[in-house]
């Protein structure tokens, strides 16, 4: 049985490069688009939101000099890179699939409609919203919550490296120990490097869950089913 009738998948941009870390891992993102199609037959509508960080960062550009306004942009159209591509991995695995970007960029993708992406997602349609919120400063995290909020979601579900939210990265402090469950204010108590403050905040305020769990195979399905995986933020 699904948990959550509508989920907003955030992915790093970083993950569908695999061990390269940079540019497309079409077997990655072909095996994330089998993981999603699956979810939605199983009765699940996900709406997807990809970060830019295996083409651009926008904070990392700004650091070796260039404007971070300038750097922020590149990142916006690395994301719609990435969302074309898992666009075309979902089609081909028969899923219907639209982007929504947030600067007009037709005909490449559509603009972003709230409405219609409400109907395409109750129609079994996974959308993926490019481009950020389509402004410089705001990372592809605020973006997510934002279209969730928008998009009437039930839960922002965080795809990691890791199984959930620690009290530390456990790949640098072993002693680090997982949260099942954490409040938003805690995170922010702790400076949890979960989500930017940003991100954290909007989440908050919407009392909108946010469930952090590791992207491997088999994952996406079992968090949408099963209590024993992951972290989930609440109030």
């Amino acid at each position: 049985m699904i948990k959550f009738r509508r989920c907003l998948l955030k992915l790093s941009g970083e993950a569908l490069a695999g061990n390269s870390g940079h540019g497309i891992d079409g077997s990655i993102v072909n095996w994330v688009a089998e993981e999603i199609a699956a979810s939605v037959k199983a009765g699940a509508q996900i709406a997807i939101v990809i970060g830019g960080g295996n083409f651009v960062r926008g904070v990392s550009a700004s650091a070796g000099g260039m404007n971070r306004a300038a750097g922020d942009s590149m990142g916006m159209l690395a994301t719609v890179m990435n969302a074309i591509a898992m666009q075309d991995a979902l089609e081909k695995h028969g899923q219907p699939a639209e982007i929504m970007s947030a600067v007009r960029m037709e005909p490449l993708c559509g603009y972003f409609n709230r409405r219609k992406a409400i109907e395409l997602l109750e129609n079994k349609t996974v959308v993926l919203f490019a481009a950020g919120t389509g402004n410089p400063f705001f990372t592809t995290d605020t973006a997510a919550v934002l279209r969730a909020v928008e998009s009437e979601c039930n839960v922002v579900m965080k795809a990691t490296k890791v199984d959930g939210i620690y009290t530390a990265d456990p790949v640098k402090d072993k002693s680090a120990t997982k949260f099942d469950s954490i409040t938003y204010e805690e995170i922010l108590k702790r400076n949890l490097a979960v989500m930017d403050t940003a991100a954290v905040a909007l989440a908050r305020e919407n009392k909108l869950p946010v469930f952090v769990f590791k992207m491997e195979k088999g994952n996406l399905i079992n968090s949408l089913t099963k209590s024993n995986i992951g972290t989930i933020v609440h109030e």
